[in-house]
């Protein structure tokens, strides 16, 4: 790409992070990534964190990438994980590195915070999420309990997208996707739920003002600009929360119900509505209302995804097999099956280390044989997604009173043919990036980001022989 306005969307995983220029031609997206690197974990004195200062490094190096490519960039803006946040002091410095959600402290805060909250129905009937250790809720509430002197010192906090949001415009907000995550805000309002945060002992004054997905923040800040660059890019709150950003980008037509599985590091299998479900049946299926592009509603479920895959192949490489993408889908499905599965979702899962053994270990307890190759073993991790996967559409249909006809799989999981996931990696980024051009009045009249989306993709469809589903995905162009 040499000439033309484009737009940089940094993507962050919890496994790597990107930065992906796109050019608007017409109605479809053209992308090209300028650069990829693995999301730095940090393990010390037996906590886990993000190494948001590197990844900061490799962020600026990024944008300073863009500014060569000699394309006139329009607008920047950054999607992450949830949950997760930096808390700054009163200059805006951070206080800590921010601790990673499979960090072991929140254990047993979850209970806590539905206590302080009045109880699971009164806490579920005002935020609609799920209950897990990792949410924001539960964090905070172990900061309060274990770190007070850090605590008195914030004077906000941001979330992962929203701290570099910060880092690049100078502007502190909470993204409206992002900030539905934390288990604070209220599902009808979209509102920080004041009454939640004062009863856990919190300082509403910590979390700062929820914004709409494209919100222009400001320019970027002049030391991040060459010299040479006639036109600042405007920083752009986009869908924060990268999943929002991909179910933005689904390309349906809205014909036929329709769900998502946004496959990566988790799954999240769900709907997009347009009011929350805060009823019974849902809070005690475990799903979870988070908020989408334009006031809309991702009804969903969070199960397990490719992290049990990646973890494994974290020890393999330790052990001297490294393995791309590629080669392990292949040697999967080169494999024969174990004719079982297990359950993937189970605690023991969710930390880090010693993956291997403990698939070893739930196979025993299964009564199955254990797979004696590394392609036998990611096999039997597919298969149990996919068992996964069929068993929360199932559950969402019985919630939602919907039969679903479509379901549009997005995210890195989308590449592999063996989980009948073939699609849309780029779902994240282009999602990220129609919203920024949309924002800034670029994409042509009558056209909508889920228009634009369908015109970049190339639709796949998989037919189940026993009366799922179909399986749609996509396929961008580059």
């Amino acid at each position: 790409m040499s000439s033309g306005a484009g737009y940089l969307a940094v993507d962050l995983g919890a496994s790597s992070g990107r930065v992906v220029l796109g050019t608007l031609e017409g109605d479809v997206m053209r992308l090209e990534e300028l650069h990829r690197f693995p999301t730095p974990l940090i393990e010390r004195n037996r906590h886990l964190y993000w190494d948001v200062e590197t990844m900061w490094s490799e962020i600026r190096s990024a944008v300073a990438k863009a500014f060569d490519t000699g394309v006139a960039i329009r607008s920047i803006s950054v999607d992450s994980w949830a949950v997760d946040y930096v808390p700054l002091d009163l200059h805006g410095a951070a206080l800590r590195r921010p601790y990673s959600y499979r960090d072991p402290r929140t254990a047993g805060r979850m209970a806590t915070a539905i206590e302080l909250a009045g109880g699971a129905e009164a806490l579920y009937d005002r935020t609609g999420i799920q209950f897990l250790e990792l949410n924001t809720l539960p964090q905070v509430v172990a900061d309060i309990r274990d770190e007070p002197g850090i605590v008195w010192d914030t004077a906000t906090r941001l979330l992962i997208a929203e701290y570099f949001l910060y880092k690049l415009s100078g502007v502190r907000v909470a993204e409206a996707t992002m900030a539905s995550t934390t288990q604070l805000v209220d599902a009808r309002s979209g509102e920080w739920a004041l009454d939640l945060i004062e009863a856990i002992g919190d300082d509403v004054r910590r979390w700062p003002r929820i914004v709409s997905p494209g919100t222009v923040l400001g320019p970027l800040l002049p030391e991040l600009v060459p010299a040479d660059i006639d036109r600042t890019p405007m920083i752009l709150a986009c869908c924060a929360h990268d999943t929002a950003s991909a179910v933005a980008a689904v390309p349906a037509t809205g014909e036929r119900p329709w769900a998502f599985i946004s496959s990566g590091t988790w799954s999240l299998v769900g709907m997009e509505l347009d009011a929350p479900v805060l009823t019974a049946a849902a809070r005690e299926h475990g799903f979870t209302n988070e908020a989408g592009l334009d006031g809309t509603v991702r009804f969903l479920k969070n199960r397990a995804g490719m992290w049990v895959l990646e973890e494994c192949r974290r020890e393999w490489e330790e052990q001297g097999s490294r393995y791309t993408h590629e080669a392990i889908f292949r040697a999967a499905a080169e494999s024969p099956s174990a004719g079982a599965v297990i359950d993937l979702n189970a605690p023991e899962f969710a930390g880090r280390g010693d993956m291997a053994r403990k698939l070893v270990d739930a196979c025993a307890t299964r009564g199955i044989d254990a797979p004696a190759t590394h392609g036998g073993i990611a096999r039997l991790i597919l298969e149990s997604l996919a068992a996964s996967h069929a068993a929360a559409l199932d559950e969402l249909e019985t919630v939602t009173a919907t039969r679903v006809d479509d379901v549009h799989v997005v995210g890195g999981g989308a590449r592999n043919d063996l989980l009948n996931l073939a699609g849309p990696e780029e779902a994240t980024v282009l999602g990220n990036l129609l919203v920024q051009a949309r924002a800034l009045g670029d994409l042509p009249a009558g056209v909508t980001v889920r228009d634009a989306a369908r015109r970049c993709s190339k639709i796949t469809e998989y037919h189940s022989r026993h009366g799922a589903p179909h399986r749609s995905a996509a396929s961008f162009a580059l």
